[in-house]
């Protein structure tokens, strides 16, 4: 079977991987959705073969889940779960942040610049399907600076599972004001080469998000006694 020829530059499975996670991560496969290896192969075209290890790979991120009787569906992530994530990204990413800014040097202050002027348009425009990539962007050029590669590896894939749930929760909630005002506020102090504000903006930030997010969502599902 030919690969479809948009699958050119990188191995066939790294961009199925890569155009199943943008899939899910924008809610075009939602929470529950069954990824049927075999309907997936016929979309682009390839074998089965890389479908799988896709999958594969998707679970090991936490994006899918394999069930019995089922095969692989997109995972469902309870209120708790949630919650549990959102006070691991405070830890991990301010850690990251309070060795950011003091090595950020103009460029990666122009970089953090650039994308948030983008995010700023996207929200001015409504463009509500680049809203949570683009949040996940602005998060992890804060951090680029760091030197701390696998606490940062280990946020992005906290991201993964968190940024579908942050798209739809500034979407519900029409909290895009609050988080605009906030994400510029932690860059000035960036800027300022202020640590401790720069961090304790981060967490309230974080935290604030990880709220909304929490009541929209309690607000929008059935009471399974998952969560509590």
């Amino acid at each position: 079977m030919t690969a479809s020829p948009r699958f050119t530059r990188r191995t066939i499975t790294d961009q199925v991987t890569e155009d199943l996670r943008a899939r899910i991560l924008s809610g075009d496969f939602p929470a529950g959705f069954q990824l049927r290896q075999d309907a997936i192969a016929a979309e682009y075209n390839v074998s089965r073969i890389p479908v799988r290890e896709a999958l594969q790979r998707l679970d090991a991120e936490g994006l899918v889940s394999f069930q019995p009787h089922k095969g692989a569906i997109v995972a469902h992530l309870s209120l708790d779960e949630i919650e549990e994530l959102f006070e691991a990204r405070k830890l991990l990413e301010c850690e990251l942040l309070r060795h950011a800014v003091p090595r950020m040097t103009p460029e990666d202050i122009k970089s953090i610049e650039d994308i948030l002027a983008v995010y700023d348009e996207a929200f001015r425009s409504g463009d509500i399907s680049k809203w949570g990539e683009l949040n996940r962007e602005f998060h992890d050029r804060l951090y680029r600076a760091s030197n701390r590669p696998k606490t940062l590896e280990i946020v992005r894939m906290i991201g993964n599972n968190t940024v579908r749930f942050t798209q739809a929760q500034l979407a519900l909630s029409g909290a895009t004001d609050r988080a605009e005002r906030e994400h510029h506020h932690i860059l000035d102090a960036c800027k300022a080469r202020d640590v401790d504000c720069a961090v304790e903006l981060l967490a309230s930030h974080i935290d604030n998000s990880k709220t909304s997010l929490i009541d929209c969502l309690r607000g929008a599902r059935p009471s399974d006694g998952t969560a509590s």
